[in-house]
């Protein structure tokens, strides 16, 4: 089974995710924040991971707390349900239209972090949602999840279409990533022999 749970509890949040990588993109987020639940579903349904979180934050302040450390507690869930990643494809890609928009992600399970975010927002909110806090997602799930992860939005002028390819292209890309090589399904891929 690949799958993980991990709940992780601070000061600031209480954040309870579920993963199962071999899913059908079923989703249950409830974080406090609506548009980051909305983008959250997207992540799951795209990539055919079924995730269920369940965050408790201190939106009083802002969203900040509640949106970064959804993305730690992703990435380690993802950690934990990849194991030592035998048999994945490793990488993956996705460009992603959304009307306006046209979004880039590329990405590698390499356990080496690193974000490159090309990504300009031309608005400060999205609704209530700070639009600063995309970034801060995705930086989150890079590092915690040890991923490899480019995003470039290429085209683009209204925020909501931006941000929503650029989960969806990210959520494309995992999916790739994460799912099985029929052609090294006993092998660690990577010459190292490890990842």
């Amino acid at each position: 089974m690949r799958s993980a749970t991990i709940t992780r509890e601070t000061a600031e949040t209480s954040i309870t995710v579920t993963l199962d990588l071999d899913g059908s993109g079923r989703y249950d987020n409830q974080t406090g924040v609506g548009f980051f639940d909305h983008m959250l579903d997207q992540l799951s349904r795209h990539s055919l991971i079924d995730m269920t979180v369940r965050a408790k934050g201190d939106l009083h302040i802002d969203d900040h707390h509640t949106v970064e450390d959804t993305g730690i507690a992703i990435g380690q869930a993802l950690v934990k349900a990849l194991g030592d990643k035998t048999g994945i494809r490793r990488y993956g890609a996705c460009l992603l239209p959304m009307d306006d928009a046209l979004v880039r992600a590329a990405l590698d399970l390499s356990a080496r972090p690193f974000l490159i975010w090309n990504v300009d927002l031309p608005s400060a909110k999205i609704g209530t949602f700070d639009t600063e806090l995309v970034r801060e997602f995705f930086q989150a799930l890079s590092t915690h999840g040890g991923i490899t992860l480019h995003v470039d939005a290429l085209h683009g002028v209204n925020s909501h279409h931006i941000t929503e390819a650029a989960f969806k292209a990210v959520a494309r890309a995992l999916r790739d990533a994460v799912e099985t090589d029929p052609r090294k399904a006993d092998a660690i891929p990577s010459t190292k022999g490890a990842l």
